[in-house]
Protein backbone atom coordinates (compact mmCIF):
# COMPACT_ATOMS: atom_id res chain seq x y z
CA UNK A 1 0.00 0.00 0.00
CA UNK A 2 1.12 3.32 -1.00
CA UNK A 3 0.70 6.40 1.68
CA UNK A 4 -0.95 9.49 0.26
CA UNK A 5 0.13 13.07 0.07
CA UNK A 6 1.09 13.80 4.36
CA UNK A 7 -0.93 17.45 3.29
CA UNK A 8 -4.03 14.99 3.59
CA UNK A 9 -3.67 13.28 6.56
CA UNK A 10 -2.50 16.74 8.40
CA UNK A 11 -6.37 17.59 7.19
CA UNK A 12 -7.75 15.09 8.43
CA UNK A 13 -6.43 14.66 12.10
CA UNK A 14 -7.05 18.21 12.12
CA UNK A 15 -10.67 17.88 11.91
CA UNK A 16 -10.68 14.47 14.12
CA UNK A 17 -8.02 15.80 16.71
CA UNK A 18 -11.61 17.81 18.53
CA UNK A 19 -13.65 14.76 18.33
CA UNK A 20 -11.27 12.33 19.43
CA UNK A 21 -10.53 14.92 22.67
CA UNK A 22 -14.04 14.82 23.40
CA UNK A 23 -14.03 11.47 24.66
CA UNK A 24 -10.59 12.18 26.51
CA UNK A 25 -8.45 10.55 24.19
CA UNK A 26 -5.52 11.46 22.45
CA UNK A 27 -5.17 11.78 18.62
CA UNK A 28 -2.29 9.36 17.95
CA UNK A 29 -1.57 9.69 14.05
CA UNK A 30 -3.70 9.74 11.35
CA UNK A 31 -2.78 7.62 7.96
CA UNK A 32 -4.41 7.98 4.41
CA UNK A 33 -2.72 4.96 2.60
CA UNK A 34 -3.74 4.14 -1.11
CA UNK A 35 -3.85 0.85 -2.98
CA UNK A 36 -4.75 0.66 -6.50
CA UNK A 37 -8.31 2.35 -6.53
CA UNK A 38 -8.82 1.49 -2.40
CA UNK A 39 -8.08 3.89 0.27
CA UNK A 40 -7.69 3.33 4.12
CA UNK A 41 -8.19 6.25 6.63
CA UNK A 42 -6.47 4.70 9.80
CA UNK A 43 -7.11 6.98 12.84
CA UNK A 44 -4.42 5.32 15.78
CA UNK A 45 -6.46 7.22 19.56
CA UNK A 46 -5.32 6.21 22.87
CA UNK A 47 -5.34 7.49 26.64
CA UNK A 48 -4.16 11.10 27.04
CA UNK A 49 -2.68 9.76 30.84
CA UNK A 50 -2.57 7.00 32.98
CA UNK A 51 -2.36 3.58 32.49
CA UNK A 52 -4.56 1.06 31.01
CA UNK A 53 -6.23 1.05 27.77
CA UNK A 54 -9.12 2.09 25.69
CA UNK A 55 -12.31 -0.19 26.10
CA UNK A 56 -14.21 -1.85 23.06
CA UNK A 57 -17.22 0.36 23.71
CA UNK A 58 -15.40 3.30 23.74
CA UNK A 59 -13.19 2.53 20.64
CA UNK A 60 -16.69 2.13 18.77
CA UNK A 61 -18.01 5.12 19.72
CA UNK A 62 -15.18 6.75 19.08
CA UNK A 63 -15.39 4.97 15.80
CA UNK A 64 -19.05 6.31 14.80
CA UNK A 65 -18.17 10.14 15.61
CA UNK A 66 -15.10 9.75 13.53
CA UNK A 67 -17.06 8.13 10.71
CA UNK A 68 -19.65 11.16 10.51
CA UNK A 69 -16.96 13.73 10.76
CA UNK A 70 -15.32 12.44 7.59
CA UNK A 71 -18.88 11.60 5.71
CA UNK A 72 -20.05 15.43 6.42
CA UNK A 73 -16.91 16.51 5.76
CA UNK A 74 -16.03 13.91 2.74
CA UNK A 75 -12.21 14.42 2.67
CA UNK A 76 -11.71 12.07 0.56
CA UNK A 77 -12.42 11.24 -2.86
CA UNK A 78 -14.32 8.15 -3.66
CA UNK A 79 -15.07 5.22 -1.31
CA UNK A 80 -12.70 3.98 1.65
CA UNK A 81 -12.28 1.75 4.80
CA UNK A 82 -11.99 3.69 7.96
CA UNK A 83 -9.92 1.77 10.84
CA UNK A 84 -9.68 3.31 14.11
CA UNK A 85 -7.76 1.57 16.95
CA UNK A 86 -5.29 1.42 19.08
CA UNK A 87 -1.05 1.61 19.05
CA UNK A 88 -0.51 -1.44 20.68
CA UNK A 89 1.49 -3.37 22.39
CA UNK A 90 4.44 -3.30 19.68
CA UNK A 91 4.60 0.55 18.71
CA UNK A 92 7.79 2.43 20.13
CA UNK A 93 7.77 4.62 22.94
CA UNK A 94 8.94 8.36 21.71
CA UNK A 95 7.32 10.81 23.90
CA UNK A 96 7.31 11.26 27.77
CA UNK A 97 3.54 10.67 27.59
CA UNK A 98 3.91 6.99 26.72
CA UNK A 99 5.84 6.09 29.15
CA UNK A 100 3.78 7.56 31.42
CA UNK A 101 1.14 5.30 29.83
CA UNK A 102 3.50 1.88 30.63
CA UNK A 103 4.69 2.78 34.55
CA UNK A 104 5.18 -0.62 35.82
CA UNK A 105 6.09 -2.37 32.91
CA UNK A 106 9.27 -4.16 31.44
CA UNK A 107 10.92 -2.24 28.63
CA UNK A 108 13.48 -2.24 26.06
CA UNK A 109 16.00 0.40 25.88
CA UNK A 110 18.89 1.47 23.50
CA UNK A 111 20.31 4.10 24.32
CA UNK A 112 22.60 6.74 22.92
CA UNK A 113 25.78 5.37 23.52
CA UNK A 114 24.87 2.06 22.01
CA UNK A 115 23.54 0.51 25.75
CA UNK A 116 20.91 -2.15 25.88
CA UNK A 117 19.03 -3.01 29.11
CA UNK A 118 15.92 -4.38 30.27
CA UNK A 119 14.27 -2.35 32.73
CA UNK A 120 11.06 -1.78 34.90
CA UNK A 121 9.54 1.70 34.80
CA UNK A 122 9.14 2.57 38.10
CA UNK A 123 7.99 6.50 38.21
CA UNK A 124 8.77 9.40 36.07
CA UNK A 125 10.33 12.46 37.43
CA UNK A 126 10.52 15.46 34.63
CA UNK A 127 12.68 14.11 32.74
CA UNK A 128 14.48 11.09 34.14
CA UNK A 129 12.87 7.61 33.82
CA UNK A 130 13.58 5.55 37.33
CA UNK A 131 13.77 1.88 36.36
CA UNK A 132 14.69 -1.17 38.09
CA UNK A 133 17.36 -3.00 35.56
CA UNK A 134 16.66 -6.96 35.13
CA UNK A 135 20.11 -8.52 35.55
CA UNK A 136 21.09 -12.30 34.84
CA UNK A 137 22.41 -13.90 37.65
CA UNK A 138 23.25 -17.46 38.35
CA UNK A 139 21.41 -18.15 34.80
CA UNK A 140 18.41 -16.60 36.27
CA UNK A 141 16.82 -13.17 35.69
CA UNK A 142 16.57 -10.52 38.90
CA UNK A 143 15.27 -7.12 39.93
CA UNK A 144 19.01 -5.28 39.71
CA UNK A 145 19.69 -1.72 41.62
CA UNK A 146 17.07 0.60 40.90
CA UNK A 147 18.89 3.41 38.55
CA UNK A 148 17.78 6.90 36.36
CA UNK A 149 17.83 6.86 32.60
CA UNK A 150 17.64 10.25 30.97
CA UNK A 151 14.41 10.96 28.48
CA UNK A 152 16.77 12.66 26.14
CA UNK A 153 19.30 10.02 26.48
CA UNK A 154 17.35 7.30 24.99
CA UNK A 155 17.47 6.55 21.52
CA UNK A 156 14.90 3.89 21.09
CA UNK A 157 12.17 2.26 23.60
CA UNK A 158 9.95 -0.33 23.34
CA UNK A 159 7.44 -2.33 26.02
CA UNK A 160 8.53 -5.97 26.48
CA UNK A 161 4.85 -8.21 26.10
CA UNK A 162 5.19 -10.42 29.49
CA UNK A 163 3.52 -13.85 29.77
CA UNK A 164 2.69 -14.71 32.78
CA UNK A 165 3.22 -18.57 33.52
CA UNK A 166 -0.02 -19.45 35.92
CA UNK A 167 0.98 -20.98 38.83
CA UNK A 168 -1.00 -24.58 40.63
CA UNK A 169 -3.85 -22.44 42.41
CA UNK A 170 -4.29 -19.82 40.76
CA UNK A 171 -7.28 -18.54 38.63
CA UNK A 172 -7.17 -18.22 35.33
CA UNK A 173 -8.40 -14.61 34.19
Amino acid sequence: MAEMNQSNADTIADMLRPVVSSFDLYLEDVKVIRAGKHTVVRVIVDLETGTGGVDSALLADVSREVSAVLDEADPIAGAYSLEVSTPGTDRPLVELRHYERVIGRLINFRLEDGTEITARLKEIDGAQLRVIPQVKKNKQVVDGVECEIAFDHIQRAQVVVELKKIEAGEEEL
